[in-house]
């Protein structure tokens, strides 16, 4: 008897929390596919202490799920196994002044520093406005990146 051969995409990706809350809050679609597969090891989502700090104070917020089909403990849930996913980074240098948003600015930093291969975020007009450019470094859609990186269903 042989063991199963597993199927992994060796790409590394910082989720925006756009596209996070986009996938909790929503009953499909393109966010809620690259949430899946990075929760099946076909995607190496990257975290550091600011993006960790932003989807707790996101997903702190009981208001913006009002209406949401997973309830709060389902939402915990899922974000405790995307946590378990998750590789950690530690971010040492700062990369400002960047973006146009500020707050934006994490995003790259955690990307560089991971190595990673794309940010997913459904902000493109304002992470891809960085005055650095990372050459090797993607901004995709949610779309794109299913469409850039496919990994098997």
């Amino acid at each position: 008897m042989t063991a199963p051969v597993l199927s992994f995409c060796m790409v590394t990706l910082v989720l925006d929390t756009n596209v996070l809350v986009a996938a909790l809050l929503r009953g499909g679609g393109t966010g809620r596919a690259v949430l899946r597969a990075c929760l099946r090891g076909q995607y190496q989502p990257v975290l550091g202490p600011a993006l960790l700090a932003e989807y707790e104070d996101v997903l702190g917020r009981s208001e913006l799920f009002v209406g949401s089909a997973l309830s709060a403990a389902e939402r915990s849930e899922v974000f405790d196994a995307l946590l378990s996913r998750s590789r950690w980074v530690e971010v040492f240098y700062a990369w400002r002044p960047n973006l146009p948003d500020e707050a934006d600015n994490h995003l790259i930093e955690l990307a560089v520093a991971a190595q990673a291969d794309a940010i997913v975020t459904r902000n493109l007009r304002d992470v891809a406005r960085g005055e650095l450019k990372f050459p090797m470094l993607r901004i995709l859609t949610p779309e794109q990146c299913l469409e850039a990186f496919p990994c098997p269903p």
